[in-house]
């Protein structure tokens, strides 16, 4: 691997790490207790943290349900996913601790059908 490839991975590692990270001082879950909720080991849990670890989707997915956010967000932060539709907005949505999964799909489809609407009622441009 070359030196610009091996730094882009090890910026990957720190993203999703400081992502992590964020959300659960959000959720306001120590370290210990998302590693139980996650079934990974605690010092495991830092490295990813800390940017020393890439952790694979399982383990991704483990985090999300501890953290409970989508594992879509994970999965974009860390590179294994494109940023769907919609945007930061529609991540944080997706992401939002605080909202059941019913209300987080009831919010996207909300938002879905008024960018449809807007796009549908945007003039085209003259040809």
């Amino acid at each position: 691997m070359d030196k610009p490839l091996d730094k882009a991975v090890a910026d990957l590692g720190r993203d999703i790490g400081e992502y992590i990270r964020q959300q659960r001082s959000t959720a306001k879950i120590s370290l210990r207790q998302l590693a139980k909720l996650a079934g990974v080991s605690n010092p495991y849990l830092s490295q990813i943290e800390r940017g020393l670890r890439k952790p694979s989707a399982e383990i991704l997915q483990q985090i999300a349900k501890g953290l409970r956010i989508s594992a879509e967000a994970l999965y974009v932060q860390a590179g294994f996913l494109e940023q769907r539709e919609g945007g930061a907005l529609a991540d944080a949505i997706a992401t939002a601790p605080d909202l059941t999964e019913r209300q987080k799909q009831v919010l996207l489809d909300v938002y879905e059908s008024f960018r449809r609407e807007n796009t549908a009622t945007q003039p085209k441009p003259e040809e």
